[in-house]
Parts: C-alpha cells; structure tokens; sequence
C-alpha cells in the first residue's frame, strides 16, 4: 500500500479501534436524506411550490405527503436517535419509542407551525411594499424557507431528537444565508427582510409582530466557564426581543440583555445592554465631506 495512503488510514481512530467514525454499524443522517427531507417539508407546508402532481385530488396530495414527510424523517430520527445509543439509551428498540414520540409531537404540532409560517409569510407581504403579492414572498423570500425548516427543526429540537434538527437548520442556512438556531424561541408573525448574514443564536428569544433585516446578529457576548475552564452549556446567554421590535441592517445585539416591546433599532449599532420599551436606538449621524474631483488633462 502507498505509504500516502497508510498515514491517510492511520488519522482514522476506527483503524486503531479507538471509535468509530461516521462509518460504522450506527451511521448518522446523510446531508443528502436532510437535504431531501427539507425539501419535502416544503412542499408539505406550501403544496407545489416545489412540483405538483397532476390527476389527484387536494385531500389525496396533502395525505400522501404527510406520509412522505413521516417516513423520511422517521428514519433520520431513528438513525439520530440510535447513533446516541453508546451513551444514552439501552438499544434500537429505545431509539424506536423515542423516534416514534418525536414524530407524535411533531404531528401533533404541524396545524399550529403550519398557522405560524402562514402568518411569517403576511409579515413579509405587510411590511415590504416591494411585494406585489402573497405568492411572491412563498416562493421567492428566503426567510419563509429559512423559517420553514428552523419551526420544524424546533419542535424536534424540544423533543430532545439529537443532531437532526441542526442538521436542518444548517441546510438552511447554506440555501439562504439565513443562520437559526433550533432552539431559539421564535414568537408569531415574523419578518426577516432580505436576510442575508442573520445570525440567532440557541438562547434568543423573540417576541411577535418582530422584524429584522440582513446582516442582524443575536449572538453571545462570551461564554461562562464552569470552575475547570470547560463552556457551560445551556445557559442564556443570546438576547430577547419583546414584541413590535424592529431591527434594521448590521445591527449587533450580543449577550442575554432585553431589548423591550416597541424598540427600534438603528443600522450598525453594537448593543450589550438593556434597552427599555418605547426606546430608538441610533447611532450619531456622522458628517459627510464632499470635494470636487478634479479631472486630469491629457
């Protein structure tokens, strides 16, 4: 064997039977299934933005693609579920019961996230007078995709479902440029305008009636450490937006501060701190120099 090839296997810890890698008797979701999955999510909130089906009935196509939607993700879940099993549950037989509760909440769920992506989606036809109809924000506004997959992702994410609902997120974040969390609590009617470059993060929390343009980041200030050095886990530390806030492009809010009801929020601020209700935040206007650009003579 090339001698490349050798010290290539020898990275692997498998080789030495140190673990296993993504190769192995317990494999994780393939980005191929997830990127299948989100898609199928798709059309399962808005039937035909991603193909139609001809010669059935709308009862028949919503059903089969319940259907579709519950195989695909019953298996990602399960294959979830059981790669933790080393660590975290007895067998395949416990990710199945955990598979199948997850799928149970989530169906439970998806008339109430199915509400909530409508209203998302009269957000962005209210508040941006560029769109010309209802249509046009569904199928062309990357934060109703973006919105789709993290409310999803959510509900499993609460169901403790490990890996996947990252997984989700994250595909959509690479089709949108739209970078959310599934475990931050997002309220009702939202609206990220253009979207590119938003960030937020596992702990925000945002409240209804809310509206973000591109480039806002909702990130930690820094990360506590427990008496070891190690990150704590778990603890607040991104911020929370009361209802009827607005903030506009490039603004930073950082740490686990409260920007309250009714704020706005100017372009380019930094914020570590909290902000009371009723409250514009804008940064000094700066002063322009305008000088004539003389031209050269030849």
């Amino acid at each position: 064997m090339d001698n490349n090839y050798e010290k290539y296997l020898e990275s692997f810890d498998r080789i030495s039977d140190k673990g296993a890698n993504f190769l192995g008797l317990k494999p994780l979701p393939s980005s191929l299934c997830v990127e299948k999955c989100a898609n199928e999510l798709l059309e399962l909130m808005f039937p035909g933005r991603c193909e139609g089906a001809a010669g059935q009935s709308f009862q028949d196509i919503i059903i089969n693609q319940l259907n579709t939607v519950k195989w695909t993700l019953s298996n990602l879940i399960f294959l979830s579920f059981n790669h933790e099993c080393d660590t975290t549950c007895e067998n395949a037989h416990t990710s199945r019961k955990k598979t199948d509760k997850a799928l149970e909440i989530l169906f439970e769920e998806l008339p109430a996230i199915r509400k909530k992506i409508k209203e998302d989606a009269e957000a962005g036809f209210n508040n941006d007078p560029a769109a010309t109809n209802l249509h046009e924000v569904i199928l062309s506004y990357p934060y109703i995709k973006a919105l789709t997959i993290y409310r999803v992702a959510h509900s499993l994410f609460n169901a403790n479902v490990p890996i996947l609902p990252r997984m989700l997120t994250e595909w959509a974040h690479k089709e949108t440029g739209i970078d959310i969390h599934p475990g931050a609590e997002i309220g009702d009617y939202f609206f990220i305008d253009h979207g590119t470059g938003v960030v937020i993060g596992q702990t925000t929390v945002i409240g209804n009636n809310v509206k973000i343009y591109q480039g806002v980041t909702l990130g930690a200030l820094s990360f506590p450490k427990d008496s070891s050095g190690n990150i704590i886990k778990g603890a607040k530390r991104h911020p929370t937006l009361e209802d009827n806030v607005t903030i506009y492009a490039n603004a930073t809010i950082l740490g686990d501060v409260t920007i309250g009801k009714d704020c706005i929020i100017g372009s380019s601020v930094w914020i570590k701190e909290d902000v009371p209700e009723s409250t514009m935040v804008l940064l000094q206007e700066p002063k322009t120099n305008h000088r004539e650009i003389k031209k050269m003579s030849i």
